[in-house]
Order: structure tokens, then C-alpha cells, then sequence
């Protein structure tokens, strides 16, 4: 019998934890000292010594080499021992059926050769009534071990004892999520780090442990230079838990019927910050009564939250089930399941990681959730930012707790309603299917019938809940940019010395991309001026009016169209001469929007004729198509003594309209109509804050 070293390496993965070798080494240890207890009933208290020695490798500390020693007294290397430790998956340990011995796969000690190139055994045990030393030395050009590899010699009456010792650590053992964690620094190899992991990874074994064989200590020393450090973990100092086992049904609602499987027992410690501050809440999955995969961070995702003591208190809940005991993976740092199960035709019946953790969700925050946690105040905020409603929330079945924010909620409303919206859809076309394949002349046929329109309206209101949601969230970000930007408050109009002032530019941007027009980009907002307007076939910003087509082959303007508009701004203001309107949108049918932004200190009413005369432009030069004219003079500043008088005030007293003809000069020939408006930012922008009500009030959401 032999264990195949670089076999054994090349076929079990790695566990990535630094202390998967403690928690093998204690473990191990734990099961020695339960068979020498079995064979000998006066055998001393159960004593462990793990000694780490950490060293500099380099000048600055980054790189370093850590060895360890592991001494216990346990039975030791007896000829048993020895067969198991070189059979790979032997049941040694199973066949003999002593009470606290953790179930054994026999990939353990593979993690010992992951971790470090160097491995010696010095085994102190009794044999026919006398004491014999047995010893083994590994290293890296070592292909295998044997029971011939092992030295035995007398041991003259010397305490029973073994050492474990681990020299030469390999340097990239950490996943790169763990070396962001943990580090992978000397202190993660301190006294008090190791304790405090075995403390926990192991706590569960330690308390059966006490209970079968009473008091027992286990000795951690670290030094690191001219630093040292010791912690101990006794019998009489670990906690007892708080109340009785909770025993929890795993669910799986993904499937396509709801299933039950093996309870989940989830046993519950509390630790008090003043004892324990250097702890976290932690939910762990366990299996052979050790931590098998932390799971906290699936609850409370941010490290402040898993450190900030409840009540006082930091809790560990360790979940135990028949099922984690089957499927705990080699390695023992995972388990043989899916990580997530959906909803399909071929759905293997097997539970997730998705289910244990969906199943424990209820229990786990009704231990960890603070009592000033205000659950009604985080829904409101979720609607501020996101426009997500309560009615979402609760219609998506979306459960919020401690450690949740806005965001991660929006993200998983939005989510499970997208994927509620394609599951609809695709059940749809199977049942128009069936209804396809239906005699109309049978019940079934009605039935269908009412089933598809029960489904249909389903899903309508579940998309149009979240195309609303979102909309509205933009157009109220859209609305608040505006109203910053027509104050000059925005964080780009901050004056400089010598910067030129942009704001008409700022502004125009705000509705439409200047330099662009409607076949270069969909992402405008239009609609803050009017609704309807969003949806014309064409508009353009800040571009040549030459360029713009009727058809594919044909323009809409005559090609000196921009040049007749160029020398109008030059007649009417020589500083705008290279100028076009700026925004201006056509529609199949003959009609032209014209809207022009004025700077903030120029008093608009100056510029009414300007609407007229590019009116006249346009109907002039486009061949007769466009023939009626809706135009937008929009400023900060408005003089009403210089209105013409034609103009009419609102009926709330907000801005001025006007409709007239326009008319030849020369032959009094009508060719078109101007409706034209007169407004300040803060009317349309009030307009539109209207408008939006709408949608807010469809919602039942309030945005500030």
C-alpha cells in the first residue's frame, strides 16, 4: 500500500483556505486521542501544541516562509495508523465506530503536500507494553509514501506523543478573492488568528468533544521576529448554545412543483462583543461536525454589517442535515450541488446551494437583524432612487432585510420581473399553441381561450410596471438636471477665469445631443417640451438643413437652403450669422417643429420675428411639403411691455402664444401656418413635472 504523492495532488483539489492544515491537523489529532481514549480509560487529558514560526524571506517582510509544528497525545503511529495514513481512502477510522471520530475520506492529508513541500512525523506509541518511535520525512522529490517509509526505532520509556511538522509553504495557495480578503499576510498566521479560526471552523466537534471526554486545552504559539504570541482553547471556556436546535424544512420553489427535502438543524451561538471583539456574525454549512462553507456573506454583504454586534451580541448559526453530509465535496471545502436550479422542462430533481440559503433566509435575520432597523423607511428610499414601488416588491415576492440597499433591491425586483415577463411570454406561445390545435366547438376551447387572456393581461401589467418604473426614475433626473442647469448650478458651470460661458449649450444638450439627429442617435429627451414630439419620424439638432431626406433618393430641401439661412442670422444679428435653429423636427405629413434656446441673460421677446422668418425659410425652400409650423422661443429672461400685442397670455399667466398665417409679401398668397409659443425654462419645465404626475401617480411613487 502506497499513497501516490504527486497523484494524489494532480487528482484532489486544493482547498484554498491557509488553515484547511490547522483544522486537518486538530482534526486528526482529536481522532487519535478518541482511539487511545477507547483502548486505555486512565489516559491524560486530551493536550494539543501548534507552534508557528514565521520568516522573512526577503528584506521588507513581503515574502516569507511559515513552518508549523503540531504535537499531540494521541495513540500515535501504530501499525493501523500507518496502514491508513498511505491508503488514500481507507475507512479505517469509520470501521471503528467510536463516538466524536469525523467521518473520514481519506483526502485530508493531500492538503499537507498543496500547502508545503516538507513533511515529517515523529510518533511517540505504545506497543506490547513498551514505547517505539515511529518517524517519516517528505519532501518535495518524495513520489510516494509506504508503510517502508516510515523509521522505527525504540523509544526508551518517552511520553506518547506525535509531531506533525510542515516546512517549505507554497506561495500561491490563495484565490485571488481570498487574497484581496484575507491578505495572505504573517498576521493571517499569528496565535490569536489560527485560534480564532479553529475556534469557530471547529467549535461544534470541540463542544462533542467535551462532552465525551471532559476538559481538554489546545496551545497556539506564533513568533514572527522578536514577536510572539500564545492563545489557548479550553474545554471550560467554550459556549454553550442558545436554546434548542432549530430544525428548518429545505424548500425549492424553482422546480416545477414546490419540494421538500431533509430538515436543516441550525444550531445557535452568541458571543459577546466585549469577550470576543475581534468576531463576526457568521452562518456556516457544516458537515462531520466541522465548517464546511461559510455562507454569511449571501446575507450581510458588506464586512461592517458581519461586524457589528447584534444587541451586544455576534452570533454563529451552524446548519447541519443529512443532505450537506452526503454531499460535502473532497476537499471538504464545498458541496456536490448545483449552486442554482431553474425553472425547466429537464430539471434534474436535485437541490441547490440556492435552496439552503433561500430556506435559512427567515430564521437567519430574525437572529442578526438589529432592532433599529426600519425596514418601511428602506422601501421609501428604493422608491426615491429607483422608482421601484412597494407594489413591486411585494408582487415580485422580493423579501428585504438587514444589510440590503436600494440598489441590490431595485436589482433583484427588476430582475425576477424580466424574468417573469420572458417565463410569461414563453408560456403564451404554448398555450396559443394548444389553442391553435383546439376543436372550437368543445369546452376546452373556451377554457383556453380564458386562460390566454388571464395570462396576457398578466404579463402586460408586470412589463408595463417596469418599463413605467423606469421612465419615470429618468424623467425625473432629467427634470431636476434641467432645473439645476437653467440656475447655472450644475457642477460644469462653474465659472473660471477665462472659460467661456457654455449654458445655452448645456442646456440644449440636456434635450437633444446638439451636432446629432435622430437617425445617429434614439437617446433624447424631447418629451421635456412636449409629449408628442418624442415620437416624430425625424429630428435634427445643430445640423446642415441640406442633408436632411424626404426619401432615400430625394432631399426636402432645396441644396442652398443652409446658405439662404446663414445670410438670414447675418440680417438679423451679425453674431449669430453661422447659426441654424436648433433643434427642428419634421414629419411626413408636412409639419415643422422650430425650437430655439436662448441664453440666460438675453430677453427672448427680441427675438420673436426670428420664428417667422426661418418659418418662411423653411416652407420656401421645401418645395411646398412643409406648410404648417410649430415654434419655441425659450429663455430666463422676458420683458411682457415689448410683447407684440397679437400674442396672448396662457390661461395661467405662464408664456404667450400666437397663430397667424404666413404670407407671401408680394402676392398675398398664403403657404403655410405658424403656431408659435413664448416661454420661460421654468414653465416647461413645471409642464413637464406635470406631465410626469401621471406616471407617478399610476405608480403610487413620490420622486423628489
Amino acid at each position: 500500500m502506497t499513497l501516490d504523492i504527486r497523484g494524489g495532488r494532480k487528482n484532489t483539489a486544493i482547498n484554498h483556505s491557509e488553515y484547511v492544515v490547522f483544522e486537518e491537523m486538530l482534526s486528526n489529532a482529536i481522532d487519535s486521542y478518541l482511539i487511545r481514549k477507547s483502548r486505555i480509560s486512565n489516559t491524560p487529558p486530551f493536550l494539543v501544541k501548534v507552534g508557528i514560526k514565521v520568516i522573512n524571506v526577503d528584506l521588507y517582510g513581503c515574502q516569507f516562509d511559515v513552518e508549523i509544528a503540531c504535537t499531540d497525545n494521541g495513540t500515535g503511529f501504530g501499525d493501523d495508523e500507518v496502514k491508513a495514513f498511505v491508503t488514500k481512502d481507507s475507512t479505517y477510522k469509520d470501521q471503528l465506530q467510536i463516538p466524536g471520530i469525523g467521518k473520514c475520506k481519506g483526502a485530508g492529508r493531500i492538503q499537507f503536500f498543496h500547502h508545503f513541500d516538507r513533511l515529517s512525523i515523529d510518533s511517540v506509541f505504545e506497543q506490547s507494553n513498551m514505547t517505539v518511535r515511529r518517524t517519516l520525512q517528505v519532501d518535495e522529490s518524495s513520489r510516494e509514501v509506504s508503510e517502508n517509509s516510515f523509521s522505527v526505532t525504540p523509544a526508551n520509556g518517552e511520553e506518547v506523543e506525535t509531531t506533525f511538522t510542515l516546512k517549505g509553504r507554497r506561495q500561491s495557495t490563495l484565490t485571488a478573492e481570498q487574497k484581496v480578503e484575507q491578505g495572505s499576510t504573517p498576521e493571517v498566521f499569528s496565535a490569536p488568528a489560527v485560534a480564532a479560526h479553529l475556534y469557530t471552523a471547529l467549535l461544534q466537534r470541540l463542544i462533542i468533544l467535551k462532552e465525551l471526554i471532559g476538559d481538554f486545552k489546545i496551545q497556539v504559539s506564533s513568533s514572527h521576529g522578536d514577536k510572539s504570541a500564545e492563545k489557548t482553547i479550553a474545554g471550560k471556556d467554550l459556549p454553550k448554545p442558545v436554546g434548542q436546535i432549530a430544525e428548518i424544512s429545505l424548500t425549492c420553489n424553482h422546480s416545477k412543483e414546490f419540494r421538500i427535502g431533509p430538515k436543516l438543524r441550525v444550531t445557535r451561538y452568541s458571543f459577546p462583543e466585549v469577550e470576543f471583539p475581534s468576531f463576526q456574525h457568521e452562518v456556516a454549512l457544516c458537515a462531520n461536525s466541522a465548517v464546511v462553507q461559510p455562507i454569511i456573506k449571501r446575507y450581510l454583504r458588506h464586512a461592517n454589517e458581519r461586524k457589528s454586534a447584534t444587541s451586544g451580541n455576534f452570533e454563529l448559526l451552524l446548519v447541519e442535515s443529512e443532505l450537506l453530509e452526503e454531499k460535502v465535496n473532497q476537499q471538504r471545502d464545498g458541496f456536490d450541488i448545483p449552486s442554482s436550479c431553474t425553472d425547466s422542462e429537464t430539471l434534474i430533481e436535485e437541490f441547490s446551494l440556492d435552496d439552503v440559503v433561500d430556506s435559512l433566509e427567515d430564521y437567519v435575520f430574525q437572529i442578526i437583524t438589529p432592532s433599529d432597523f426600519d425596514k418601511d423607511n428602506l422601501v421609501r428610499s428604493t422608491e426615491q432612487r429607483f422608482g421601484i414601488t412597494r407594489q413591486m416588491i411585494e408582487g415580485t415576492s422580493v423579501k428585504i432585510h438587514y444589510g440590503d440597499n436600494e440598489e441590490n433591491i431595485a436589482r433583484r425586483v427588476l430582475k425576477k420581473l424580466q424574468e417573469d415577463i420572458v417565463g410569461d411570454t414563453s408560456k403564451l406561445f404554448k398555450i396559443k399553441d394548444e389553442l391553435l390545435r383546439l376543436d372550437p366547438r368543445t369546452s376546452d376551447f373556451r377554457r383556453k381561450v380564458g386562460e390566454l387572456s388571464w395570462k396576457y393581461a398578466s404579463s402586460i401589467k408586470k412589463m408595463d410596471m417596469t418599463n413605467l418604473s423606469q421612465l419615470v426614475v429618468r424623467r425625473s433626473a432629467m427634470i431636476e438636471v434641467l432645473r439645476l442647469a437653467v440656475g447655472g448650478l450644475l457642477t460644469c458651470q462653474a465659472e473660471e477665469p477665462g472659460k467661456r460661458n457654455e449654458n445655452e449649450r448645456i442646456i440644449h444638450n440636456i434635450f437633444f445631443p446638439m451636432g446629432k439627429d435622430s437617425t445617429e442617435t434614439t437617446d433624447h429627451d424631447i418629451w421635456l417640451l412636449n409629449e408628442e414630439y418624442q415620437y416624430f419620424q425625424y429630428i435634427s439638432s445643430d445640423k446642415p438643413l441640406k442633408t436632411i431626406k424626404w426619401s432615400d433618393t430625394e432631399n426636402l430641401f432645396e441644396a442652398d437652403i443652409d446658405e439662404s439661412l446663414e445670410k438670414l442670422f447675418a440680417f438679423n444679428n451679425k453674431t449669430h450669422e453661422s447659426k441654424r435653429p436648433d433643434i427642428a423636427i419634421f414629419t411626413k405629413e408636412g409639419a415643422a417643429i422650430i425650437i430655439e434656446f436662448k441664453a440666460p441673460d438675453v430677453g427672448i421677446q427680441e427675438h420673436i420675428p426670428d420664428l417667422a422668418q426661418y418659418a418662411r425659410l423653411l416652407a420656401a425652400k421645401s418645395k411646398g411639403r412643409i406648410k404648417r409650423f410649430y415654434g419655441y422661443l425659450i429663455g430666463c429672461k422676458l420683458d411682457p411691455s415689448r410683447m407684440f400685442p397679437v400674442y396672448q397670455r396662457f390661461a395661467n399667466g405662464k408664456g404667450y402664444f400666437h397663430s397667424d398665417k404666413l404670407v407671401d409679401d408680394e402676392t398675398n398668397r398664403v403657404y403655410g401656418e405658424l403656431y408659435s409659443e413664448v416661454l420661460l425654462y421654468e414653465h416647461f419645465i413645471e409642464r413637464a413635472a406635470l406631465r410626469l404626475r401621471v406616471y407617478k401617480d399610476k405608480l403610487k411613487v413620490e420622486l423628489d
